[in-house]
């Protein structure tokens, strides 16, 4: 383990801003939230804050990505991949631990190099949090904390930051601070330890179980169509859920032609299960017609259909979807702990 000065820390973010050919990427305060977005200087990044509008998951698939251009009168067709090298600071553990559960989705079966190559391209700098959201229940979720899916990890210990190193890349970026990066001092390891203890007190929310009872308690409830007909009942079927999930990947491809009609590109953007469109298919048909059943499907996703698939809980508390749905209908903690009582 590796410390810094916060001094130090801060005139290294500014030398990358102005030196390093790669975007240096923070989380910067957003009318009183928070949003990843380029560092123009240190002084803008937020190490401090609760949880980020969206996740950092819009730098490796990004919200509209063109994946070809194409002309028709020529009959051309020209694979575009728009890849921008870059050093995202400030990730908190549960986003790392969904970037790692995004990486298994776009390299099975089929590689995806968009998503891919975006991935090989960035350095990730994670932080331990200072400060949690109300909504957040990544501790009962076995994710405010982990061991991989950074290339740095900071932990705030007052004046310093303590630093672990998870690949060679992050140590390729620490030799950029130079004699900036000492040695931790002994009691400074045990500051981190003692930080990671505490921090679960800080967790207002939690679930009633293990959430790795989800996968049956999902299975047992997927019949109990007035369970969800009652709990989805004052949804809009917006798909804010989906927008703000660090784990959600779906997306909609589509052909975007130029007013000339002679030339256009295919681009790929984000998608949703709870848009009432979603499942529609050739002839009208609607798979997940009710809002209901496109309510089941978001937790039967989530706690079961990635579970059976890669062995992972495709939620990681990190209290987005529940803190911007204006009807408060999608909270996981309150549907998690519903059919744990029904159960008990």
């Amino acid at each position: 383990m590796k410390a810094i000065d916060k001094s130090d820390f801060s005139e290294f973010v500014d030398n990358l801003i102005e030196n390093d050919d790669r975007e240096v990427v923070g989380v910067q305060e957003k009318s009183s939230k928070y949003a990843f977005d380029p560092l123009q200087s240190a002084d803008d990044l937020r190490l401090d804050y609760d949880v980020t509008i969206l996740p950092p998951k819009k730098y490796f698939m990004p919200q509209r990505e063109t994946l070809i251009e194409y002309n028709i009168e020529e009959g051309n067709t020209t694979p575009v991949n728009r890849v921008i090298p870059r050093i995202i600071m400030g990730i908190h553990p549960y986003d790392l631990v969904a970037i790692e559960q995004m990486d298994k989705v776009f390299e099975d079966t089929h590689e995806d190099p968009y998503y891919l190559e975006k991935r090989r391209q960035s350095v990730l700098v994670g932080v331990n949090m200072v400060n949690v959201s109300d909504r957040s229940f990544a501790s009962t979720m076995g994710t405010a904390t982990t061991d991989s899916g950074y290339d740095v990890m900071l932990t705030d210990i007052g004046d310093r930051y303590t630093i672990e190193v998870g690949s060679s890349k992050g140590s390729a970026l620490l030799e950029k601070a130079g004699t900036a990066v000492e040695d931790a001092k002994p009691e400074e390891i045990r500051k981190v330890k003692e930080f990671k203890e505490d921090l679960p007190n800080k967790f207002k929310k939690e679930t009633k179980f293990d959430p790795f009872e989800l996968p049956s308690l999902l299975k047992e409830y997927y019949g109990k169509d007035e369970f969800w007909e009652e709990n989805a009942e004052d949804c809009l079927s917006c798909g804010t859920c989906n927008l703000v999930c660090p784990t959600c990947y779906c997306f909609d491809v589509k052909d975007v032609n130029d007013i000339s009609l002679a030339e256009g590109e295919r681009m790929r953007t984000w998608d949703g299960c709870m848009l009432e469109a979603f499942a529609e298919v050739a002839g009208d048909e609607n798979f997940r017609e009710e809002k209901a059943s496109r309510y089941r499907h978001r937790y039967m996703r989530k706690g079961r259909y990635m579970y059976n698939r890669f062995g992972d809980i495709a939620c990681v508390g990190c209290g987005r979807c529940s803190e911007q749905c204006l009807p408060d209908i999608a909270d996981p903690v309150d549907i998690f702990n519903q059919m744990k009582e029904g159960t008990s």
